[in-house]
């Protein structure tokens, strides 16, 4: 039985709120099962220059971006020695998914900063990272990488839906685990709350005050990605294209675009989930399942059960998620499936520093 103890989870979403840090312990139940405990956790907010920085990495040129990517690594190496120093702990190791600037899969590219070689060594702690890497080398979308996550440590649910910077979600259907993005979320709600002076749209206040554009939520819902199959994953890249391709339709008013947003993602998780018929469980998880409106929406459009679980899990589902990639790795199991991604082959996917 395997059991590895004190593995911390780092996670910096699309939406840019914030690093999350999980220090977690792993207990092989099975082959396919395993229980898990998070020890401690925290939220390191970014100030308005990192937030920045991270949001505009993707203009900059090639030098700058090479010494980005090291500046950041070093970067969650000091905020991880910090909380090892706040809760008093050591980390066996480390599993970092860094900061995604790039994701392109059709062109054989994603890059996530943050190396993990720095990371490595600023906190001496081996570290996984470059989850990503391979999977799309091999054909695969590189993503999401939840799933195999979801499977081991999560399979209480026949639903796992995060909502994030893009919501995505992981099901098995007839035997086989199906999992991609749904569509964007966070990375377009937050955007208009802030032309309302709010770093995001809390319980979601505004999109309930707002009047849906019913032309505009037409236009979404019809976008030719939600046609295709999975696998299929999206990118900061495939957003602002299309953000300029219906900027005429928005609206004046933040709030009915909110309204309007919030519809929209609601419309395509209903969607998604009712793929499988029958009153199934739905776990909703990331910044989105805070925001009651959304949550309230979703669960008006489908039969199945919504179930927001507790606060540590919807803040740091994909930090333990990480942290349980980065031990796949150390055991040699595949932790990316070619049945989600796409790709060739299946993956023990990560580059190991130390």
């Amino acid at each position: 039985m395997l059991n590895y103890r004190n593995v911390i989870g780092v996670m910096s979403g699309t939406s840019t709120d914030g690093l999350d840090i999980a220090c977690c312990n792993f207990i092989q139940r099975n082959n396919d099962h395993w229980n898990f405990e998070i020890v401690n956790a925290q939220t390191i907010d970014y100030t308005d220059d990192w937030s920045q920085t991270l949001s505009n990495a993707h203009k900059l040129d090639a030098f700058s971006l090479l010494q980005l990517n090291e500046k950041y690594g070093f970067y969650i190496g000091q905020n991880i020695n910090a909380f090892m120093k706040k809760y008093n702990l050591k980390a066996s190791l480390i599993g970092s998914h860094g900061h995604t600037v790039f994701h392109q899969p059709k062109a054989k590219l994603t890059y996530q900063i943050g190396s993990g070689k720095a990371l490595a060594l600023s906190t001496s702690v081996p570290t996984v990272s470059e989850f990503r890497n391979e999977d799309v080398l091999k054909g695969g979308q590189g993503a999401p990488l939840a799933p195999v996550g979801d499977y081991y440590l999560f399979n209480d649910y026949m639903f796992r839906v995060n909502l994030g910077g893009f919501a995505n979600i992981s099901y098995e259907k007839y035997g086989k685990m199906i999992a991609y993005d749904i569509c964007p979320a966070n990375l377009l709600l937050n955007p208009m709350a802030e032309k309302l002076n709010k770093p995001y749209d809390g319980e979601g206040a505004f999109a309930k005050s707002g009047k849906i554009n019913k032309q505009l939520l037409n236009v979404l819902n019809n976008l030719e990605y939600y046609d295709k199959e999975p696998p299929k994953s999206l990118g900061r890249e495939w957003l602002e294209e299309t953000l300029k391709r219906i900027n005429k339709r928005m609206d004046k008013k933040p709030a009915n675009n909110l309204a309007t947003y919030t519809e929209h993602i609601a419309d395509q998780v209903a969607k998604a989930v009712s793929k499988v018929k029958g009153y199934e469980k739905v776990l909703l998880t990331g910044g989105g399942a805070k925001n009651n409106y959304l949550v309230t929406r979703i669960r008006e459009k489908t039969h199945h059960t919504i179930i927001v679980p507790e606060q540590q899990i919807i803040d740091y589902k994909e930090s333990v998620i990480f942290a349980f990639l980065a031990v796949l790795n150390k055991e040699n199991i595949k932790n990316v499936w070619s049945s989600v991604t796409g790709a060739y082959e299946d993956s023990c996917s990560g580059t190991f520093y130390k």
